[in-house]
């Protein structure tokens, strides 16, 4: 008896789940997740991460067990896990949803495809969420969103007994060889938590999202916190979609104007991680060719250890970031700032701060991840640029310094006028306050004002000298939003390059 094999990879769910639907009603189904070590090496991944997977694990687990199957985990390579199946039962299909992952997904997927190849077996990638494989031009890409999002979610499939076949234990992160990450404060994962996120924040907790997004103060419940269920799939991005028009059709106690934002950023999900499928050397090299050079050669590492630490001496900036390390998420603003901070005020090139980032974020999506990195960075061609002022932004979003002491113990005792400059408190202030700046609390690793003159001058003259209009009409074509419309009467079958982009924020 041959087996319909369906691999789970970031789909942990059973609902909505096309390859499982498709497989269930073509013969008995073995439901298969492979952790896979070589993965969890990546210099992108952490231990945090694979918690939250383990969470959905064993929702999904049970949720199999319910229609009738429950989910086998093996660890090891994918390729020998398929081999020893193949061996026993036998594998008459394989079928997955398509994934885009970081370069080492993609390079194991293409092991796969050789693979089934040359066992006759048929590997079955169904789409999942509004993302396009293989698109060959954006010009229709919102219309195409809304096809792959509008059918109803799918139900479940029930699932004929299967013997014969151990379970097999969900590994822990010291089975595969991963270093400790102690994230005491991490959003549990899982569908059940998932789920419940999703309906507080339909029910209630969204009034004040528009606004409430920005500072990490509000954020941390206006924001929809779906993100770890999304970059995991324990929720699909179509459940949730359907779930909020819902919402918005019915009416309650969120204001539309919450919903719609929230709306809006649901495509911006799918539109960022089309940027890393239609173009995967983004994890890697500069989305616009003609920053190349910029920035590589001024790495400047004492600064970014100082960045690492949350010891920069920009009281918001380290407050972000020692949050961030100790709770696994941080509201999108603040993550674009950490990027704009080690990009201009630090001048340092994005890859490497990108994949610390990444290995803090619990709800790590590699296709939002590094498109986003690199419009933070500047090196896009076709977002205006946007520098963040670091005590701007404490004096904005944390005016009274609740954030910044929470965070913050050793500046507790600083009063709220100096808490966002606690460098210019004079000696006297500072014994008062408990503090000694270079001491218990580090000085600032640069005066912020001149490190972003500096920067402004730096990109202006690099823009000048290097930037081909050419290659920004090349990122635009195969990149941009198509909200402009081409102008009409134009001699050449080209979209033209419109004026940079504002950056939005996500969730």
């Amino acid at each position: 008896m041959t087996l319909q094999l369906v691999w789970f990879k970031r789909d942990l769910r059973s609902v909505d789940h096309a390859p499982l639907v498709e497989a269930a009603a073509r013969g008995p189904v073995l439901p298969l997740y492979v952790a896979e070590p070589a993965y969890w090496a990546l210099p992108d991944t952490s231990g945090r991460q694979w918690e939250a997977i383990v969470d959905g694990l064993h929702d999904l687990r049970q949720d199999l067990a319910r229609l009738g199957q429950p989910l086998v985990v093996r660890t090891g390579d994918v390729i020998e896990v398929f081999e020893a199946l193949h061996a026993g039962p036998g594998i008459a299909a394989l079928w997955s949803h398509e994934e885009t992952g970081n370069a080492w997904t993609y390079a194991r997927d293409r092991r796969v495809i050789a693979w089934a190849r040359a066992r006759g077996i048929a590997w079955h990638e169904i789409p999942t969420g509004g993302v396009h494989r293989r698109l060959r031009s954006r010009a229709r890409w919102a219309s195409g969103w809304e096809a792959r999002i509008a059918p109803a979610p799918l139900a479940e499939p029930a699932l004929p007994p299967l013997s014969g076949i151990a379970p097999g234990p969900i590994p822990t992160a010291n089975d595969l060889g991963m270093a400790p990450d102690s994230c005491p404060g991490r959003q549990r994962g899982g569908r059940r938590r998932g789920e419940r996120a999703l309906q507080t924040f339909l029910a209630g907790r969204a009034e004040g999202y528009q606004r409430g997004m920005s500072s990490p103060l509000s954020a941390q419940t206006r924001c929809s916190r779906l993100s770890v269920a999304l970059a995991t799939g324990t929720l699909s991005l179509r459940e949730v979609v359907h779930a909020l028009r819902a919402a918005r059709a019915r009416g309650g106690p969120v204001p539309a104007r919450d919903l719609a934002a929230f709306d809006k950023r649901l495509h911006w999900h799918c539109h960022f991680i089309q940027k890393l499928e239609s173009e995967p050397a983004i994890e890697f090299r500069n989305v616009h060719r003609g920053f190349d050079g910029l920035r590589e050669d001024q790495f400047n590492h004492e600064w970014f250890d100082a960045w690492q630490r949350g010891e920069t001496g920009w009281p918001f900036v380290d407050a972000c970031l020692r949050a961030l390390q100790q709770t696994g998420w941080i509201n999108f603003r603040m993550r674009a700032m950490l990027v704009s901070v080690s990009s201009y005020h630090l001048w340092l090139h994005w890859p490497a701060p990108a994949r610390q980032l990444a290995r803090w974020f619990t709800d790590y999506e590699p296709g939002i991840h590094y498109p986003q990195v690199q419009m933070q960075a500047g090196v896009t061609g076709i977002n205006i640029p946007r520098m963040y002022n670091p005590v701007k932004q404490s004096q904005d979003q944390d005016p009274r310094g609740e954030f910044i002491r929470r965070w913050l113990p050793e500046l507790q005792g600083v009063p709220d006028t100096w808490i966002h400059t606690p460098w210019q408190m004079g000696a006297a202030r500072q014994r008062a306050a408990g503090l000694r700046i270079g001491e218990n609390y580090p000085a600032p690793v640069r005066d912020h004002e001149h490190a972003a003159r500096e920067a402004r001058a730096k990109l202006t003259a690099w823009k000048r000298a290097y930037v081909a209009r050419e290659e920004s009409q090349r990122v635009f074509e195969k990149h941009g939003s198509r909200k402009r419309q081409p102008v009409r009467g134009r001699s050449k079958p080209t979209t033209p390059l419109p004026p940079p982009a504002p950056q939005g924020d996500l969730f």
